[in-house]
């Protein structure tokens, strides 16, 4: 790489979570075994549970590992998970990340999520959702199904989707299996959104995770689907431990997709931050591969567009440099 390179770095799915309620719900059942599941993530995507010390999830703490890192901008998220309480309460809320993120403008914008949405209510999800984008100036919004009552292909979310084209606001989309107990992966393997992206054409749909373990069924229907994008959150930090499992996935989906449709995105500890940008910014293809598999050389502006350009795009932000 040339030395010489310093791309414009923006990630989406930051997830904050309110201390005051993390202690709230302590006494619930299914909080040990939600935190249970999620260090089982962690051993696979950053080499560690969380039982020691890492930062806690706050802007205050962020801003930091974006400005160590790099970092130009970040996509603010709540953090949903209400099955835990048994509905009674979400781990934050969009309005605890307006507040978050009210300190740091230009460089934190709100990555709004409304759901449950069946279960709340979709008229009240598209309330929200309209609210968000037009008066608090959500850039994003993530739908989240395996806390919710069904797939992402429910006819039920047909009216949600169809206000997202009108907002022409695009959608983040947990894909894959579900990591956390106690909510099942059957809603959201990707094939529950090959109907939703026939039937909607000018939705544009970010897919977390490269759909992980079902990553080359997503990258066949990024293939088919002009709108539909596949996202390195989370599971860029397994390929920065693992990179020749990072290059086989990346080489696959170049082969299938431009690199216009291919995204970062952090959802892992803050003082990851640094390491797995790094590796985004390095990232080369080994020339064995190319020879091999046929994979493409991994170029400058691939590794600005998979950093932060595309993800600019489509939040319709500025991609100049913050930092």
């Amino acid at each position: 790489m040339a030395e010489e390179e310093n791309h414009f770095v923006a990630l989406s799915e930051c997830h904050f979570m309110n201390p005051g309620t993390l202690q709230e719900v302590m006494y619930f059942p299914n909080n040990q075994r939600w935190w249970d599941s999620v260090d089982g993530v962690m051993r696979a995507w950053s080499g560690r549970d969380l039982t020691g010390e890492w930062p806690h999830p706050l802007a205050e703490e962020l801003i930091k590992y974006m400005d160590e890192a790099g970092v130009d901008v970040c996509f603010a998220l709540r953090e949903g998970m209400m099955d835990i309480s048994g509905n009674l309460v979400s781990f934050s809320t969009n309005q605890f990340m307006i507040d978050q993120i009210a300190p740091y403008p230009d460089r934190m914008y709100l990555e709004c999520m409304v759901g449950p949405i069946l279960k709340r209510g979709v008229k009240h999800a598209i309330w929200e959702l309209e609210h968000m984008v037009k008066n608090c100036n959500a850039k994003l919004c993530k739908v989240y199904m395996p806390e919710d009552d069904g797939p992402l292909d429910d006819r039920r979310m047909w009216p949600f989707y169809e206000k997202c084209q009108e907002l022409d606001i695009t959608l983040t989309i947990h894909t894959g299996m579900s990591y956390v107990v106690p909510q099942p992966s059957k809603h959201t393997h990707p094939d529950t959104l090959d109907q939703v992206m026939i039937d909607h054409e000018d939705l544009r749909v970010i897919c977390y995770h490269m759909a992980w373990p079902h990553t080359e069924e997503l990258i066949g229907l990024c293939g088919k689907h002009k709108n539909l994008y596949a996202s390195m959150s989370g599971v860029v930090g397994w390929y920065e431990r693992s990179p020749y499992r990072g290059y086989h996935a990346i080489g696959t989906a170049l082969q299938w997709m431009d690199h216009s449709k291919i995204v970062m995105g952090l959802d892992l500890p803050f003082d990851d931050t640094k390491r797995v940008v790094d590796w985004v910014r390095n990232l080369e293809m080994p020339q064995e591969l190319q020879e091999k598999y046929g994979y493409p050389e991994i170029t400058s502006e691939m590794r600005a567009a998979f950093l932060g350009k595309n993800l600019a795009r489509l939040a319709k932000i500025s991609d100049k440099k913050r930092v």
